[in-house]
């Protein structure tokens, strides 16, 4: 096993080898690019030496091997936890952080890379690991637009598709959690669906033509109100909030007779009333962007706090 990290040409760093970190080092050795690769756990790094990696044997070797340092990470602790330690060869590097963050932690891993002499630039990957390496898949960068262009070559290697967001590194943080929040509860209303046709009998499959459906006509949806809600429009021409919330209602109340559980459902019928109580019946349900963007606040929600029995605020 190699356990020492050279210069070379058309070489890359990678730092975390968990299932994102591996596929990005095989994308890169797969396209001939010289990969060094560090991990916590050095035996995760087996099949990617006998493939032609180097193992750093210490993040400060990893780091010192090449110029562009890719970090895949649980999250900013790790990242600074793992560099933290190796901070005197960070200069003049370039750090490729891949790591979920907020855009504030993405700023502040910014800020402290360029105070090491480092330049950070950010990533988002659109991606599953099965994805990396593909000519489809996508990933949004913010940061120093030079450090992008210079290394393109390697970013298209990791993702067939490349965006620069800007040159605020909290930039792409920020995409990548706004398709974070669409996917995680997108993907949780799935799974309740199948929880509610599991009680009634259906196997997931049975309603997946349906699934698919709704899923499918959401992008009309979704251009539609996206530009009424920018010109702040909200007017009840086209629906109701007063409407929706009976249909939410009728949603949460079919789950409570097939005794699945009602979290998620009441949460949508708990944001229902509340902007029925600020005053919203009449507007479209668009309207509840402006109480989302409020949090807490009582001219909005109209509300003194109080809990019902089924865990939905009293209006």
């Amino acid at each position: 096993m190699n356990s020492t990290a050279t210069e070379r040409p058309g070489s890359v760093t990678v730092i975390g080898l968990g299932p994102m970190g591996r596929a990005m080092a095989e994308a890169l050795l797969d396209r001939g690019y010289g990969v060094t690769v560090w991990n916590r756990t050095a035996s995760r790094a087996d099949d990617l030496v006998a493939r032609g990696a180097v193992l750093a044997p210490c993040p400060a070797d990893a780091v010192a091997a090449n110029e562009v340092i890719i970090l895949s990470l649980t999250d900013y602790e790790a990242v600074h936890a793992v560099l933290e330690p190796a901070a005197q060869a960070l200069h003049d590097k370039v750090l490729l952080n891949l790591t979920s963050a907020t855009p504030e932690e993405a700023r502040a891993g910014a800020r402290w890379a360029a105070g090491l002499g480092a330049v950070q630039l950010t990533g988002g990957v659109n991606s599953s690991p099965s994805g990396i390496g593909q000519p489809d898949s996508a990933t949004l960068y913010s940061g120093p637009r030079e450090v992008f262009d210079r290394h393109r070559q390697v970013l298209e290697a990791l993702t067939g598709r490349v965006e620069h967001q800007g040159e605020d590194p909290g930039l792409a943080a920020l995409s990548y959690q706004l398709g974070m929040v669409m996917f995680w509860t997108s993907m949780l209303s799935f799974w309740q669906a199948v929880a509610l046709a599991r009680a009634n009998g259906l196997k997931a499959a049975d309603i997946l033509p349906y699934a698919t459906e709704t899923a499918d006509s959401l992008a009309q949806f979704f251009a539609f109100y996206a530009e009424r809600i920018d010109a702040g429009v909200h007017d009840g021409d086209v629906d109701r909030l007063a409407m929706g919330v009976a249909s939410a209602e009728h949603v949460l109340h079919t789950h409570t007779e097939a005794g699945v559980d009602s979290t998620l459902p009441a949460a949508v019928v708990d944001l229902f009333r509340r902007g029925m109580a600020a005053g919203r019946a009449g507007d479209s349900f668009s309207s509840l962007v402006e109480l989302l963007a409020k949090p807490g606040d009582p001219t909005e929600e109209g509300t003194d706090g109080r809990v019902r029995e089924d865990g939905l605020s009293l209006r």
